[in-house]
């Protein structure tokens, strides 16, 4: 793929800018929220411990502004007007994610809008990339093969894909560093494949997702400071999908986010045997000795299979270790994807 030299230099510029204004933010966002009392407990500790809350959502406005100064970059230096459309409907996107999740952020973690009412309440967040007819109507789905959707997927696919994926971040979360950590992965991976595939506007985004998260994660690995919130779930998972969406990259989109899937597949079999009612969420039970167990002895979610393996092999499990066990699973997906990318099968 050739990239110009302004857009090399505009890219890595505006990564670091990004990176910087989003640690800086940061900063500033945990002394005021704890100031504020805008604050939620830390569930997998034992006792009360209160971490600064909703702070993923510097992370959506840090890339935001990224992507205004890559832009600003590339007219004023050398006159290139490429992107702006798809720019400026991810612009719109992650401010009216970031907008929607801090809203249900303020109102707070099972006080907020019921499940149902938060899907149609994010329901603009996809009209951005509506609006400007984003993606490619011909497209190559895992299973399915190759289909010409027409105005179908401009209309009905994008606004399913992106709420879909917005809504499923959301699923593998609330132990320390594992949204930011899942979500920089995510960023890599797309970028690593756009390179194979000689998407350079997706390039250029997912550097900057990933600088911010990268940042994001010297606040948020453990022992967390501060919480992404919905704010940054709604917006990344939202993000990851306008990509796949701007790149046609949906069949490998689909299979990088297995775990997702299956993560749903394990919720909707709660649903069924009726655990969730009983109140049992995806965090661990703390122990006096830092380790956690699993709140239930089926298994129904990602996290709660990773402590019983954890617990198989070391003896305990710790927050630390399933987060990083996750992220390990995570990376090995997106390698085997990569590889096979490479190779000419995705």
């Amino acid at each position: 793929m050739a990239m110009s030299g302004v857009t090399v230099s505009a890219t890595l510029i505006t990564a670091y800018i990004t990176f910087m204004m989003s640690l800086a933010m940061i900063s500033f966002w945990i002394k005021t929220a704890e100031k504020r009392g805008f604050i939620s407990r830390d569930m997998n500790k034992p006792g009360e411990i209160y971490v600064a809350d909703g702070g993923g959502l510097w992370v959506l406005i840090s890339v935001s502004f990224g992507l205004m100064a890559i832009i600003a970059l590339n007219r004023y230096i050398s006159g290139d007007l490429r992107y702006i459309d798809e720019a400026f409907a991810l612009i719109t996107l992650l401010l009216l994610a970031g907008l929607l999740g801090f809203i249900d952020d303020i109102f707070g973690w099972k006080k907020g809008l019921p499940r149902w009412e938060r899907v149609v309440f994010m329901a603009p967040i996809s009209l951005p990339l509506v609006v400007i007819k984003a993606g490619y109507s011909r497209v190559d789905l895992p299973f399915l093969g190759v289909m010409e959707l027409g105005m179908l997927y401009p209309l009905v696919l994008v606004p399913i894909g992106i709420l879909g994926a917005a809504n499923a971040f959301n699923m593998i979360a609330g132990y320390n560093g594992l949204e930011a950590g899942m979500g920089l992965i995510l960023m890599v991976s797309v970028a690593i494949y756009s390179v194979l595939k000689g998407v350079e506007f997706t390039l250029l985004c997912s550097i900057l997702m990933a600088s911010s998260l990268l940042a994001f994660l010297v606040f948020n690995w453990y022992p967390a400071r501060v919480f992404p919130g919905n704010a940054m779930t709604y917006g990344v998972g939202a993000f990851y999908a306008s990509l796949l969406i701007i790149g046609n990259m949906e069949k490998f989109g689909l299979l990088l986010f297995t775990l997702y899937f299956i993560k749903f597949i394990l919720f909707l079999r709660g649903e069924i045997r009726g655990v969730w009612k009983s109140g049992v969420e995806d965090f661990g039970v703390p122990q006096n000795d830092g380790s956690i167990k699993s709140p239930l002895r089926g298994i129904y979610s990602i996290q709660h299979l990773a402590i019983i393996i954890i617990e198989k092999l070391k003896g305990k499990a710790t927050e630390e270790d399933v987060v990083i066990f996750i992220l390990i699973v995570q990376t090995i997906i997106s390698t085997v994807l990569l590889v096979l990318a490479y190779m000419g099968f995705i």
